[in-house]
């Protein structure tokens, strides 16, 4: 009786132990993360410099985070993918806001603590992750901006996808300038 309840400490201990080194951390959903701002903040004295000769900007940008199949109770969830670009080829423009919105108008997040910097055709990105399901169907951006007066608005884009098997589904919102 001594040796066998041994075998089933150890049993159990192994069990135990293989259980524990086959468990994944559970992966962190990236849009809630957002992580590569530091790099793009933009200096506050530069742009206090500028105020004088900057024109302002909002723009406002459509993204699903479902779509509906077939009826109301059946949904797809998708991926947004949103590009902030500046299309600029001389000039750095300023994004002072991203803000994140559900179907209801509830501010989700928003993205950056200070202005951004963008310089001349750079493109940064905002990932919506397909299992981030806070937005709904009419979620929506807004993002402020400042440029020159001489310099072309920026461009928000969106693609949202979606991989099921051997289907494919993608389509593209662009943003509206609203102020």
């Amino acid at each position: 009786m001594g040796i066998l309840f041994k075998i089933t400490q150890i049993t159990v201990v192994l069990f135990l132990f293989g259980m524990l080194m086959g468990c994944d951390d559970p992966k962190e959903i990236s849009s809630f993360n957002p992580n590569h701002w530091e790099d793009h903040y933009a200096d506050p004295e530069v742009l206090g410099l500028l105020k004088d000769s900057l024109q302002n900007g909002k723009t406002y940008l459509s993204i699903y985070s479902h779509i509906y199949s077939f009826t109301l109770e059946k949904s797809q969830n998708l991926t947004a993918m949103v590009s902030l670009r500046n299309v600029s080829d001389s000039d750095t423009i300023y994004i002072s806001k991203a803000d994140y919105y559900n179907t209801k108008g509830e501010l989700i997040r928003s993205y950056f603590e200070k202005p951004i910097q963008l310089k001349p055709v750079e493109t940064v990105e905002i990932v919506i992750d397909e299992t981030d399901e806070h937005g709904g169907s009419g979620a929506n951006f807004i993002f402020e901006w400042t440029t020159k007066a001489t310099t072309p608005e920026p461009i928000f884009e969106a693609v949202m996808t979606s991989l099921r098997g051997s289907q494919g589904l993608s389509f593209t919102t662009q943003g509206r300038r609203i102020e």
